[in-house]
């Protein structure tokens, strides 16, 4: 069955405009059935390809595993910061765009001074959206420090997330009225939900088998020590629900100065389902 196209002799034929697809299908014998998915990207022979299709070139055409394979490939051995020098790239990648001497805080979305900087209250700190402690790396060069993870956040509000994994449901924590945690978990506010998804899904493609911590997302709460983060299936809804936004596109420009990588499900939000909804 073909909603747009069609198939003779098992081929299926599609006529496409310009861009990146995903295509679904669906096969059936009228009992079992089975479904995949891909994504192509179509060209005019003489269209020049932009310096994003160069970059992402080797993960076109291919899904799940094989495709957060080739992620990694492209966006490991990037240049690793200090954790210091993680100050001073977070007042650029989120500098308030109406206000150069600010930065926007994370959860809260409050535009406060770049200097207010620290670890008392009314400062702000460097969150790690995919906790530290969730693989025991710490504040160490490479996943501690990689700042597509770290965001500026009230010292507060972190300490108040401290290593939950993400979850919806609980009661609103303080500074933060939008944002919920109980006993195992926290919900960001609407407005971030996306950008919570979307950091985690480039930390579990980023730090592999090999690297200092192989990250990978569960469908767990609880996950402690463990190199694990969730909830998967929540991830999954936030980043539907809240797409990336000119703030995101903006950060992940600015991080590729600094680190020379980027977050691939900002920049191709349907690698997220061809590599987590098709395992």
């Amino acid at each position: 069955m073909a909603t747009k196209g069609t198939i003779e002799n098992s081929v299926l034929t599609l006529e496409l405009e310009e861009g990146s697809h995903t295509v679904d299908i669906t096969a059936t014998d009228g009992e079992k059935s089975a479904s995949m998915s891909f994504t192509i990207t179509v060209r005019t022979e003489s269209e020049e390809q932009s310096p994003l299709d160069i970059y992402y070139q080797d993960a076109f055409g291919k899904q799940g595993q094989a495709l957060k394979a080739a992620l990694h490939e492209i966006i490991d051995d990037h240049n690793m910061l200090t954790y210091d020098q993680a100050w001073e790239a977070l007042k650029e990648t989120d500098e308030d765009p109406n206000n150069p001497d600010n930065v926007i805080l994370f959860y809260t979305g409050e535009s406060r001074s770049k200097n207010r900087n620290g670890g008392m209250v009314g400062d702000w700190n460097r969150e790690h959206t995919w906790a530290k402690s969730h693989g025991n790396f710490g504040t160490s060069i490479g996943p501690g420090t990689d700042i597509h993870h770290l965001r500026p956040t009230d010292t507060q509000v972190n300490s108040s997330r401290g290593n939950l994994d993400f979850d919806n449901g609980g009661s609103s924590v303080k500074n933060c009225v939008a944002c919920k945690k109980d006993g195992d978990s926290f919900e960001p506010p609407d407005r971030v939900k996306g950008d919570v998804a979307r950091i985690l899904f480039y930390m579990a493609t980023r730090y592999e088998q090999g690297d200092k911590v192989d990250l990978e997302l569960n469908e767990k709460v609880n996950n402690g020590s463990n190199p694990y983060h969730g909830k998967l299936s929540v991830l999954l809804q936030w980043h539907k629900q809240d797409p990336v936004d000119e703030f995101e596109r903006n950060r992940n420009n600015v991080i590729e100065n600094w680190q020379g990588n980027r977050n691939p499900f900002i920049d191709h939000p349907e690698w997220v389902s061809a590599i987590w909804q098709n395992n």
